[in-house]
Order: C-alpha cells, then sequence, then structure tokens
C-alpha cells in the first residue's frame, strides 16, 4: 500500500473512531469548519461543484454560484459527518433522523410481492436513508458499492453499510446484477444510487438540457424481473431531520425494444432526479464530472442502452 493510500485509510479510519465519539453539536460544528475551509481554499471538487450547480441553476451570477457552493460544501460535511456517527446513533436516532414522504409508493410495492428497486442521486445522505428503512421499517435490503482503493477502504465502506443492515455488493466483477435480480425475483428490495455512471456504458439523458450518462441497471432489472422502479429523492432543511420523497414509479413501456424501453425509463429517473435537484441544489453532492461535455471523449464512449449495469 502507497503512503497516500495509507493516508487516506487513515484518515477514514479516524473519522469512524473518532468522530463518532463526538457529541453531536461538536460534530456539526466541525464538519462546518471543515467544509468553510475547504470553500476557500476552492479546490478541484469545489470548482466542480460550482460548475455543476451552474447547469442546475442557469443564468446565477458568479455570486450566487459561491453562495450555493458554500452551502453544498456544508452539505456534504454534513453527510460525511452523520456517517461517521450513524453506527453509534441509537435505533431511536436513525428512526427520527428521517421524514419522507409519499412512502406508500415503497410499503404498497413490498406489500405487491414483486420486488422495489429505489434509485437515488447523490442527494442529502442515502446511507441515513437506508438505516431508516432497515431500522424503521425493518426491511433489508441489497446495494451496490463502488470499489474503492486502497481496499482496506472500500472494506470500511462495506462493514460499515453491512452494520446497518445493507448487504453490499461489489461494482465491478460481473455478479452483482445476477444477485440483484434474484434478490428482487423473491419479492426482495433493492437500493441504487444512479445518478453517475461508473461503467462508460450507460444510457445518455438529457439533463437540465445537456447530455448526461446514466446507469442502465435500475431499467433493466425492473425489465428482466417485474419489479417496481421507484426514483427517490432526498434533502436537508434547518432541522436535525433529513427530508425525501419517493416518486411514483417509472413504468415499463408497453412496447419498443430492450435498448428503447431502457432509455425511455432511464430518462424518467433523470427527469425525477431533476426535479429534486433543482428544488435543493445545494444537497446535490457532485462534485465529479458528470455531463458528456466535461468528460474525456476517450473515455466516455456512446453506448447501447442494454449494456448498463447496476450501479
Amino acid at each position: 500500500m502507497s503512503a497516500r493510500d495509507r493516508l487516506t485509510d487513515g484518515l477514514y479510519g479516524a473519522g469512524w473512531g473518532t468522530v463518532k465519539k463526538l457529541p453531536e453539536p461538536a460534530a456539526v460544528r466541525l464538519g462546518r469548519t471543515i467544509a468553510d475551509v475547504a470553500w476557500k481554499r476552492r479546490g478541484a471538487g469545489v470548482r466542480r461543484l460550482e460548475s455543476n450547480y451552474a447547469r442546475v441553476v442557469p443564468g446565477a451570477s458568479p455570486e450566487r454560484l459561491a453562495a450555493l457552493s458554500r452551502a453544498g460544501m456544508r452539505s456534504y460535511l454534513r453527510y460525511w459527518m452523520e456517517s461517521f456517527r450513524l453506527p453509534a446513533w441509537s435505533t431511536g436516532r436513525i428512526k427520527g433522523g428521517f421524514a419522507p414522504d409519499d412512502l406508500h409508493h415503497l410499503t404498497d410495492g413490498m406489500d405487491a410481492g414483486k420486488g422495489v428497486i429505489l434509485a437515488l442521486p447523490h442527494l442529502a445522505n442515502w446511507d441515513l436513508a437506508g438505516a431508516w428503512v432497515t431500522t424503521r421499517l425493518g426491511i433489508p435490503f441489497t446495494t451496490v458499492a463502488e470499489r474503492l482503493k486502497p481496499e482496506t477502504l472500500y472494506d470500511r465502506f462495506v462493514a460499515y453499510r453491512e452494520g446497518l443492515g445493507m448487504e453490499v455488493l461489489p461494482h465491478s466483477g460481473g455478479t452483482a446484477f445476477g444477485t440483484l435480480a434474484r434478490r428482487l425475483r423473491d419479492g426482495g428490495l433493492v437500493c441504487l444510487v444512479a445518478d453517475r455512471d461508473l461503467s462508460a456504458s450507460g444510457v445518455e439523458v438529457d439533463f437540465f438540457g445537456e447530455t448526461a450518462r446514466m446507469p442502465a441497471g435500475p431499467a433493466l432489472l425492473a425489465q428482466q424481473t417485474g419489479a417496481l422502479l421507484l426514483p427517490v429523492t432526498l434533502w436537508y432543511d434547518d432541522s436535525p431531520v433529513m427530508r425525501g420523497r419517493v416518486h411514483p414509479p417509472v413504468e415499463v413501456p408497453e412496447s419498443g425494444t430492450r435498448s428503447e424501453k431502457t432509455s425511455v425509463m432511464t430518462q424518467a429517473l433523470a427527469d425525477a432526479f431533476a426535479t429534486g435537484i433543482a428544488d435543493h441544489p445545494e444537497d446535490w453532492h457532485m462534485l465529479q464530472r458528470l455531463w458528456l461535455k466535461d468528460l474525456d471523449p476517450a473515455k466516455a464512449p456512446r453506448a447501447a442502452a442494454g449494456q448498463g449495469d447496476a450501479s
């Protein structure tokens, strides 16, 4: 392991080992301080965040974008402070930490016994939402995690999420899709963060007026298993309780090829994500390149919609 990898792993380890022991007000202050320092330094992540917000809020002045990126960094660090502390939260704290609207879409779908896919963008704290589902609703679910370097850091994230009641599959390796399909056919729940394609083989969508690519996995799983596909958006307000909304189901088109159906369904997901992101742009933690115009063409070839994975 390189010195940089050891440092990265050590920093995350210190977060889970130290931050979770802090009183909540102290953790909130620490997160805000780190966010403000990072924002003032205007590193690559902050600049990319502002560039992405410029798509979400067209016509925003430089002052407005700067204010958004500062709020975005504070939201991003709130996510990390909460995530470091989640393993130490009481059952009552987790149950009271999230208040979703239109939950009936999920509960009705689970009662139908055909399986449910929840697809989320990088909004607010998707780990907290997952912990709430396993704790408050008592519903276990399966998800997919990106392979991180060093391997020890990936192992930390897997252990962390498994400790919250999630079954975690590696994004790479080619076996995740089949396992997810089996879970859904058994009437289970699958949760996928689905606003950024990690495979370079996803579906091109119109997203805030420009072309981006999102994973085909959620739409393909719904087609192959008959599971319900539900977009979910999350946001923070001024309280300690995260808010969210379960959107109406994305229907499988009655006609068309698999590729055409996947394209239509993934666009519907993108539209639902865009609604939530436009309403709460500061809670969208997209510090990476997303739109095709921003990607290196050599690393982002156009791909057929039917070839995506379940990232």
